[in-house]
This record gives structure tokens, sequence and C-alpha cells, in this order.
């Protein structure tokens, strides 16, 4: 009974720790600034409302991700291979930077938000900020979350 306790609670209590400790260390004041002003921004809730190098960023392997509400790959478990492994909550922009939040699917299910600034005119997409945290509502939710530190940016991980 007792290693059942521990099997049980001790991811929850890790889980926990991390994400009360969740800390935006990685994105620049200037950049920060920039985002904040979230009257400059609209939200995009389709996948073809993507730049496509954006979309690149956030895609699947194979350079797939379902859109809001579409079927996706949750887990690690295939079930349809046709099947994206991330998911589209939705994005957010104000021509030139663009903010992500999209879930992936696997072993773990987690929450992303990646942060581009993709000029117009510009092939290519400079890479500014990528986090792990909660889904988030909306833009003005993810503001709030930097805010409060419900993001965290200390990780590496595979996006």
């Amino acid at each position: 009974m007792k290693k059942r306790f521990i099997v049980v609670c001790l991811p929850l209590v890790v889980a926990g720790f991390w994400s009360a400790n969740a800390d935006v260390t990685k994105l620049s004041s200037e950049r920060w600034n920039a985002l904040q002003n979230v009257s400059h921004f609209h939200e995009a809730h389709a996948v073809t409302y993507l730049p496509p190098p954006v979309l690149a960023l956030c895609a699947d392997s194979n350079g797939r991700l379902a859109g809001p509400g579409q079927k996706w790959q949750v887990t690690d478990a295939i079930t349809n291979d046709k099947l994206p492994r991330k998911r589209l909550i939705w994005a957010a922009t104000d021509g030139d930077y663009w903010v992500v939040h999209y879930e992936r699917g696997r072993i773990g299910h987690s929450y992303h938000v990646l942060v581009v600034q993709l000029l117009h005119g510009d092939g290519k997409p400079s890479f500014l900020w990528r986090g792990v945290g909660e889904r988030l509502k909306d833009f003005p939710a993810f503001v709030a979350a930097v805010q409060t530190n419900k993001l965290d940016d200390t990780l590496e991980y595979a996006h």
C-alpha cells in the first residue's frame, strides 16, 4: 500500500512543484514590451491564417497542425497515423510578432507557446521565445500568464 501511495502521489507532487515554480527568464524586456500591447494584436483561430514559415515552427514532424476542434493524435498510442500530433489553440499577431499557442500530444500532453517575429517581406521568422504551461484562453490570458510566471521557459524540451 505504501509503495502504491508513493507511485501515485510522487508525480502529482513533482507536477505541482514544477508548475508552482514556473518562471519566464528568456524573454527580453524589449520583446515583452511589444507583446504587452494587447490592443495591437488580433487573434487567428485557423491554421490557414498562419504564414507557412511560422506554421513550420510549430507543426509536427510531418508538417501538420490540426485546427482548433479538429481531430488530432492526443496520446502516443497511434490510432490513426494520418492525424497531426499537435493542435492549434489560437494564434495572435500584430503584423510583425506571432504568438502561437498549441497543444502537443504524446506520452505527456502539454501546452506550448511560441513567439516569433516575421517582418513583412522576410521569408524566415526569427525565433524569440517558447514556453510551456497551462492552456490559455486567449492572447490577453497569455500576457497575464507571463506577468504572473505561469509559463516556464527554463526547460529544454522538444516543442
